[in-house]
């Protein structure tokens, strides 16, 4: 799936810097097989991922539902990794994947790296510690960064406050993108307006709302990314980021729901998220479509009106987002740019950043370094992977993916719960299902990320002896042609990894 359409006239990209080299250091990482199990029973992660729109929600059906007859256990979608699987070899992994590396749809520049995930131990290298386009790739960096930074039960809140007149309400978004306007939002178990909409009117009391004011102050600074191709934000991929939207800024969540699968999750983004959002609370409140909804900030707080109405800055109601892990569950399953947006401000506001696209690229870079991992290897510009600035060598992303196999940071585990399977889930679900790229049908795991002329995916595959590695592969110099036959040849390589002992 593109991460955006690809542009018209889009030209060679530039040579990126070269990356400072330096040594690579071995990570001791424990059992990978263990830890996996424990992450995925532990935060209830289906086995099967798919599109979040069919399988996220906390309030799916009501007693209807519950009575029914209990669906069988889902079979597993990975082999069991073989603890005692010998380890491959550089020579031999070099044999399998070297004469695929060459392929005229991956460009001029492909680089690898592979690393075994027991020992930590890196196996081959070609280009690992070079900076390259990501493209959503980009995606794996925010979610372990977002789960160090806010920790898997983090939830976003989104306030309404006593505004500065009598019957003026300011909605206070705080950054959840998943906030819908009622039940038929786009993420099911998403919190809803109409729920904070009931807790104003209580709390209003005998004071009837007479205007809405829209607080969206938490995230500064241009709403469009850095880099990003100039039809990111009218192709379907990309929207305006604000700190207060809902479902995702669609224009209609019902339809994009529905047609899902056949849009590869592209659809029509309003303008303007913020107001959209306060037009719909103002709506909900009784104020009629021809309300007064304006852009402003909360008052801080002050003393009761004589009138006894809440003083202004007074707290009318919240309402909170999906715990962290479910988010990133969903950006990375789907590939949501606007969820990893958000999820990078996250961060941002984690450390005391501006939660700006600058921000949230410091913030990111600063907890990759407290994470111990090579921080001189990643430079962003997003959170998303839409920005043709981003930086990312392979074996950061080796790296990355584990540490967040290791026992020390089990917080972390949480981003394999919504990796894309091969030939089964997400962005993956239509690939590894020809002879050629098979052999990783069920057995690579794995984030995948698209722009003209960009290719790149990174996780996990299990060999044909048990071992289990983790690889990453970008290419950023690909020819502008077919991207699925591009994909396809980034397929070979894993499917090379996962039919081979590789000794």
């Amino acid at each position: 799936m593109p991460v955006s359409p690809p542009p018209a006239g889009a030209g060679t990209l530039a040579p990126p810097p070269p990356a400072p080299r330096r040594r690579r250091r071995l990570l001791p990482v424990a059992v990978l097989a263990t830890v996996l199990l424990l992450v995925l029973a532990g935060v209830a992660v289906v086995l099967r991922p798919g599109p979040v729109a069919g399988w996220l929600g906390d309030d799916a059906a009501g007693p209807a539902a519950a009575a029914q007859a209990p669906e069988p256990d889902p079979s597993p979608v990975l082999a069991g990794p073989d603890a005692n699987a010998p380890l491959p070899t550089a020579a031999g992994v070099r044999a399998a994947v070297e004469p695929l590396l060459g392929a005229a749809a991956l460009g001029s520049r492909v680089n690898i790296s592979v690393a075994d995930l027991t020992t930590g131990q890196p196996i081959y290298a070609r280009g690992g510690d070079d900076g390259t386009v990501p493209a959503s790739v980009t995606k794996l960096a925010t979610g372990v960064t977002v789960l160090e930074a806010r920790g898997p039960g983090y939830r976003i809140p989104t306030r309404a406050v006593a505004g500065a007149n009598p019957g003026e309400v300011v909605l206070v978004g705080g950054g959840d993108p998943t906030l819908a306007v009622d039940g038929k939002g786009f993420y099911p178990g998403a919190a809803r307006l109409d729920t904070l909409a009931k807790q104003v009117k209580q709390a209003l009391g005998g004071t009837a709302p007479t205007k809405v004011v829209v607080d969206s102050s938490l995230f500064p600074g241009p709403v469009h990314g850095p880099g990003w191709d100039d039809d990111i934000p009218t192709g379907g991929y990309g929207a305006s980021i604000t700190a207060l939207m809902t479902d995702g800024a669609r224009l209609d969540p019902e339809a994009a729901r529905k047609t899902f699968d056949d849009t590869h999750g592209a659809a029509e983004r309003v303008p303007q998220p913020h107001l959209t959002a306060g037009r719909s609370f103002a709506r909900l409140l009784g104020l009629g479509a021809d309300a007064q909804v304006t852009q402003g900030t909360a008052p801080p707080a002050g003393e009761a009106a004589a009138t006894g109405a809440p003083a202004p800055g007074t707290e009318l109601g919240k309402v909170e987002s999906l715990p962290m892990i479910r988010l990133v569950d969903i950006m990375i399953s789907d590939s949501d740019n606007v969820v990893a947006e958000a999820l990078a401000r996250q961060v941002a506001l984690a450390r005391n950043q501006p939660a700006s696209f600058v921000g949230g690229a410091a913030a990111m870079d600063e907890v990759i370094g407290e994470l111990g991992l090579p921080a001189d290897e990643i430079g962003l510009s997003d959170g998303s992977g839409l920005s043709r600035n981003n930086r990312i060598s392979p074996s950061l992303l080796t790296d990355l993916i584990a540490l967040a196999g290791k026992g020390d940071h089990p917080e972390l585990g949480a981003i394999f719960g919504g990796l894309p399977v091969g030939a089964w889930s997400g962005t993956l679900g239509d690939r590894y299902r020809v002879d050629a790229t098979a052999a990783g049908a069920g057995v690579v795991r794995a984030k995948t990320g698209t722009l003209t002329g960009v290719h790149a995916i990174a996780g996990l595959v299990t060999t044909a002896e048990g071992r289990l590695l983790t690889f990453a592969v970008l290419t950023d110099r690909a020819p502008a042609g077919d991207s699925d036959v591009s994909r396809q040849a980034l397929d070979r390589i894993a499917g090379a990894l996962a039919g081979c002992g590789c000794r």
